[in-house]
Parts: structure tokens; sequence; C-alpha cells
């Protein structure tokens, strides 16, 4: 049998405000695309499929597009919520979609998915964990617990639904399990937010000991195999989300497996989505626009530091946004302002204050304009704003 593993697509996801909706689609056609090349007998997608709890229509729409087009010949499909579903509404059009082959699971349940592959005529045993938060559990893990008990508490948690999900398990089968959660030991990205990662929402790998010869993972954004006892993968997002996966390759994850045997995995890259990069300008405005004149990245989301020695003007920026559409951030960095930044720390100097104060330096004793000092805050809003890697998607 032929499993393709997907997830976290996020969709109806937004960067700064510009829309994801047309590199999505191109996501859902690529996938589509493989899924035929490659005989899949099999699609599992781990979670996340949408953005927030209450998507957009356009989302929905795709969302129910692409659930259509993968199993228009038969291919079943298995959907778990993650944490950024609302899980009724990922399930509620199970009645609808049931005899298609499309299998919903919006809230933990103890009841594994059973599925027939048309082409190999094998049954896979699916224990399907959706996203397992406290609430969804119905239990009640905090109180006055450490957080390394607390930790364990959930952990085992886990593993005892996993251990009833697997029940089914047979030498006959092909077992699997899939869920939605943070391993310990996964490599997070800063578009992971807002599920509580590591602490006491951490689970062991040894809790997803159920028998299943792979387990499909959702929720971080980074490719990567988790270590444990079988193959425990995540296949990461579809889409860079945020400037910590800049460089980051996107792929989906095809693994083959019959009843009794070991599976082999092959990582399927893949083509769509715009880059997301990183540039940082020691050469001042002049080197930037040189950049853009030679059509360096022209298709990319970029995040622009510049290093400067006079400060930049409203007209600078306004003329930078214009010259590319895909510029997110501009963040001008001074020396002097990196020096008062520290003793603003220190005075606790309000951000303005300090900004107004360095621009009268720098010109002579002009007093900034009210729509050049909120320019400047709301960039250096943006720059509290942009997470540090390991702080949750």
């Amino acid at each position: 049998m032929r499993i393709l593993h997907t997830g976290d697509w996020h969709l109806g996801r937004m960067l700064e405000g510009r829309s994801r909706q047309k590199e999505q689609e191109q996501f859902i056609d690529e996938l589509v695309e493989i899924a035929d090349a490659s005989q899949a007998d099999l699609i599992l997608m781990a979670g996340d499929v949408y953005d927030s709890v209450n998507p957009p229509a356009a989302a929905e729409q795709l969302f129910y597009d692409a659930a259509a087009r993968l199993t228009a010949n038969g291919r079943p499909l298995v959907v778990i919520s993650g944490n950024h579903d609302q899980p009724e509404r990922v399930a509620s059009v199970s009645p609808l979609v049931r005899r298609q082959g499309i299998t919903l699971v919006g809230m933990p349940t103890s009841e594994p998915v059973t599925v027939h592959a048309v082409r190999t005529g094998e049954v896979a045993k699916i224990a399907a964990l959706p996203y397992p938060s406290e609430a969804r559990l119905g239990e009640l893990l905090a109180g006055d617990a450490g957080e390394d008990e607390l930790r364990l508490a959930y952990s085992a948690r886990v593993g005892r639904l996993m251990n009833l999900l697997g029940r089914e398990f047979t030498p006959q089968t092909v077992n699997l399990a899939m869920s939605h959660i943070y391993v310990l030991g996964g490599v997070e990205s800063d578009s992971e937010r807002p599920i509580q990662v590591g602490g006491a929402y951490t689970v062991d790998p040894s809790a997803l000991s159920c028998g299943a010869q792979y387990t499909a993972l959702g929720h971080l954004h980074r490719a990567q195999r988790v270590k444990g006892g079988n193959m425990i993968r995540y296949s990461g997002s579809p889409l860079a989300y945020s400037f910590s996966e800049a460089g980051q390759a996107k792929s989906v994850a095809m693994i083959e497996v019959a009843p009794g045997g070991e599976p082999s995995f092959e990582e399927i890259y893949l083509r769509c989505g715009r880059p997301l990069v990183n540039w940082k300008s020691s050469g001042g405005l002049q080197e930037v626009y040189g950049w853009l004149d030679e059509g360096r990245d022209a298709t990319a989301f970029i995040d622009l530091e510049l290093r400067l020695t006079e400060a930049m003007s409203l007209n600078d920026i306004q003329r930078l946004r214009k010259s590319r559409e895909g510029i997110i951030h501009i963040r001008p960095v001074y020396p002097q302002m990196e020096q008062e930044l520290e003793e603003m720390a220190r005075s606790r100097m309000p951000v303005q204050e300090l900004f107004r104060r360095f621009y009268q330096r720098q010109t002579g004793g002009a007093e900034p304009e009210d729509s050049l000092i909120e320019l400047f805050l709301e960039l250096a809003e943006e720059e509290r704003r942009e997470p540090v890697e390991g702080e949750e998607n």
C-alpha cells in the first residue's frame, strides 16, 4: 500500500495581510498530481486544515475541492483536526462525504479508522488522534503539579488513547497512526502558533508505541523524522508560513508498506509557493535598490534588514514598498540606536522618545513628523511580533 502523508495546510492563512490563496490552490493542484502519478492508495492529512476556527468561505471551498479531487478515483482520504481547526466544523460534512471514501475526525475518539485500498486489496487500520488539547481530552491536567509531572500525565494520557486506538491492529492489516501533537525532539518554527510547544503539552515518543508501522504527524512545519521505536515523521507544511522557515524545502511524504513489513519512505519536494527570504544589507538603500534592479528573488516575500547611519525618511520607506510588492518587513538598524536601545532598556524611556532624540541628532535638530513616528512604531511592533525560533505556530 502506498500512503501519501501531508498536513498543516493552514488554508486561509495570510502573511502580513498578503493572501496566500493562489499559492494554496497551486499546492492542491500539485498534491493531486503527485497522488495520481505515484498511484497513492491512501492519503493522510494530519491536521490544521484551516488557519483559524472560523475560516473564510474561499478556504472551505478549497478544502472541499481538494477532498473531492483526491478521492475521485476511489482513493480514501483520512483527515484529523489540528489545533487551529474547530473540530466540529472539520467533521460537520461527514454525512455528505463518507460514501466518497472521505473520513473526517474532529474530536478524539476510541474508534480506529478502517480503510480499504482499491488497487492492492489491502486493509489499513489507522489510530487517528486529532489534536488532543486538555479540553478535547475532557481531562483537567492543570493544578498544583509541576511542569514535569503535567508533561508526564499528558503524555501518559495520549499513550493510553493511542493504545486504545491500536487495539484492532493485526498482522494482516497495514497498521498506521496519525496525530497532531508536539513530540519531544521535534524542531519548531515560529509559524506553529499558538499551541503550547514543549512543556506540559509535550508528548514522549514512547507514548506513540501502539504497534503502528508508520506514524504520520502534523503540527510542526519543518519536515522531519522524530526518534522513536518505529518510523515517526512530520510531513511539514506545504508552504513557508513565517520567515523562520526561509530557505526550507517543502515536501510531502510517500510511504510504501505491506502488512507486517517495514515501511519505505520517499520525500517528494514541492514546486508550489513563493519563497520567503531574509535580506540583510550593510550597504544602505543603494545596495537594496541594486538588488531590486537586478531582479533578485523576484517572486519572493522579503524580510529586509538595513544597516544605516542616517535616519530613513517616510519617502524612503514608501519608495521601497512601491519598488517591490513582496517586501513585507523593513527593519532599519542604526549603530547609534542599538546602543541607545540598550540604554532605553535600562532607563525604560518610551521608544517614540528614543526615536525622536535619535532623529533630532541625525538631522541637526529637526522634529520628526507624527506620521514618521507612527510608521517607526509600526515597524518596531512588527519586529516585536516576529517570534523567536521555538515559539509555537
